[in-house]
């Protein structure tokens, strides 16, 4: 299915298709965090679900048999679990059911996870780093094993007392943005933080009063995850300080159905992608302008502009592949496939060998 059927649904008039569409649409946009994808079989049975035919516990019934019956033989395909995670999610977003408790954090999680990770539910008992690319590999200092659990009844007690009575909107998205930057940081388990971290999110939302039923976590949920990296990464040396701006920008997008630019490749520390750099010798920026002019000769004008956002996120040496593509231009997978097949093809970049299948650079 190239086109996405889930976006269309979101827009229906009638409330049951328009709430399963949402369900749906978000849980498998939110696998994007992990750089997951969904199967054909799964969109699939999703609209046999949106559309009546099934119910939630047939989809996910059916989600099991499947893969009893299809095993992956690759250890690194983990198209399953993107499957049976968005069937999970799903089922979460359309139930109304929540209580604002450590205790139903750790059960999202085991809803999410169990048969997927061993300790599903379970608080992780070690310390972890996780290499981002939007901080040009270094880690977000995580919450501490031994304090995991007081972390998470402490922040989650405090925001329980916490009134937002007289306050502004914008202070409102601030208060949000700081606290599920806090909650997302102490990651309380050692896989499967981000998504559980949204879905408690969202079900807190609603409680609010916020209505949450647009395609912003769908279609940005790699932005999502990045603007929480960014709330609390601080390099203070290289004059580089934890923000919650770029959480607010999406919020304000989610909440307030406001329009940002949302492009990950605006929150790399480096800060090489949001404005060109200048280019002090005549000839160089000579060669600059015609690299460019050639590029808008080879395509048309919007993949013109689309390669050029890649030379700028990917440097000349810097590898990248068709999830990297995806993440900075916001593409699906097929068009991000199509481009660097164009791109190849006129000698753009080159195809490269030691760092796995699927990987090119700049020439």
């Amino acid at each position: 299915m190239n086109k996405d059927p889930f976006k269309e649904y979101i827009k229906e008039s009638e409330p049951s298709k328009r709430d399963k569409g949402y369900a749906w649409h978000t849980a498998i946009g939110l696998q994007a965090v992990d750089g997951l994808k969904t199967s054909e079989y799964l969109a699939r049975t999703a609209i046999r679900n949106i559309e009546g035919e099934i119910s939630l516990e047939e989809a996910n019934a059916l989600l099991q048999a499947y893969y009893e019956e299809n095993p992956s033989c690759d250890a690194k395909d983990r198209t399953e679990e993107a499957d049976k995670v968005s069937a999970r999610i799903a089922a979460l977003l359309s139930e109304r059911a929540f209580s604002f408790t450590p205790n139903e954090y750790l059960s999202i999680h085991r809803k999410l996870f169990t048969g997927i990770y061993s300790r599903a539910g379970c608080i992780r008992d070690y310390n972890i780093t996780k290499k981002e690319w939007v901080l040009n590999g270094a880690t977000v200092l995580y919450g501490s094993a031994a304090e995991l659990r007081a972390t998470l009844d402490y922040d989650l007690s405090e925001e329980k007392r916490f009134s937002y009575g007289n306050l502004s909107m914008d202070e409102i998205i601030h208060h949000l943005a700081v606290f599920i930057s806090g909650l997302w940081q102490i990651h309380v388990f050692g896989e499967g933080n981000t998504r559980t971290t949204a879905v408690f999110f969202i079900k807190y939302l609603r409680t609010l009063g916020f209505d949450v039923t647009n395609d912003i976590f769908a279609e940005h949920a790699w932005y999502f995850r990045n603007a929480l990296v960014r709330a609390n990464y601080n390099d203070l040396k290289n004059g580089i300080h934890e923000t919650t701006e770029y959480l607010e920008i999406f919020l304000r997008n989610l909440l307030l159905d406001e329009s940002h630019p949302l492009r990950n490749r605006t929150l790399h520390i480096s800060g090489a992608f949001k404005v060109p750099k200048k280019v002090n010798i005549k000839n160089q920026k000579a060669n600059i302008d015609t690299k460019k002019a050639n590029i808008e000769e080879l395509f048309t004008p919007k993949t013109a502009a689309h390669v050029q956002e890649l030379r700028e996120a990917f440097a000349s040496q810097t590898v990248f592949g068709r999830s990297d593509v995806q993440r900075v231009l916001g593409l699906k997978p097929t068009r991000s496939s199509a481009l660097l097949r164009e791109m190849v093809e006129h000698r753009i970049i080159e195809p490269i060998s030691g760092y796995g299948k699927g990987k090119y650079r700049f020439r």
